[in-house]
């Protein structure tokens, strides 16, 4: 009895002789926090899907800010915005290879990331901070990047493994080799890459603006 014990969770074996009653009381104790620990993870994903669809327009106000306190340097700019259009490359790549909700994309970037566009978002924001001179736009970039990007990462993979199984486990396992396709920039396009695209170039301006006439 002591391993249906241990599977079942009891704590009072030993103490009373319905041995079996306590035992089940245990399994119950058991599904009443699996039941739990199930709702929270549901309350967590339902949270982190807010997040991650609020991502762009938060990133509207955070750029805001982040123009605003920024007290960007000849020297800085030259280091920090090549390093944001790193990432903006980055992401035009992995935009030129996605087919969005079609498949598990696995050319291109995808062969050296899970989630390239991420990435280079990250990579870019970095850059972006660099650019902007400030240690409280450096904080505020960090912030909104774990926060919305570690939000995006989880509702996809939750939605990819939804709709395409056991294919994109074997995909983040290494299980199946890397497809092979041309990089595609109307594909890019179509994915809406234009965006990301005019919003680094208007920060960077903006940024070199605020240098050029010292505001």
């Amino acid at each position: 009895m002591l391993g249906d014990a241990d599977v079942g969770g009891a704590v009072s074996l030993g103490v009373r002789p319905d041995g079996i009653v306590t035992a089940a009381q245990g399994i119950e104790s058991t599904d009443a926090m699996m039941s739990t620990e199930a709702n929270a993870g549901t309350i967590g994903t339902s949270w982190a899907r807010k997040l991650a669809r609020a991502r762009v327009p938060l990133g509207f106000a955070f750029g805001i800010v982040v123009l605003w306190f920024a007290r960007p340097t000849p020297l800085l700019l030259e280091i920090g915005l090549p390093i944001a259009l790193l990432g903006e490359a980055l992401r035009i790549w992995a935009a030129g290879h996605l087919e969005k909700s079609r498949e598990v994309t696995q050319s291109g970037p995808y062969r050296l990331f899970h989630h390239p566009l991420y990435v280079g978002s990250s990579v870019m924001g970095a850059g972006l901070a660099v650019a902007a001179g400030s240690v409280l736009v450096t904080l505020l970039v960090l912030t909104y990047l774990v926060a919305t990007v570690g939000a995006a990462v989880r509702t996809e993979e939750a939605f990819l493994r939804t709709r395409f199984g056991d294919d994109y486990d074997a995909y983040k396992q290494g299980r199946i080799a890397p497809a092979r396709r041309d990089f595609s920039l109307a594909r890019a396009m179509r994915n809406r890459e234009y965006r990301a695209i005019t919003g680094v170039l208007l920060v960077a301006v903006v940024l070199c603006a605020k240098w050029w006439l010292n505001l």
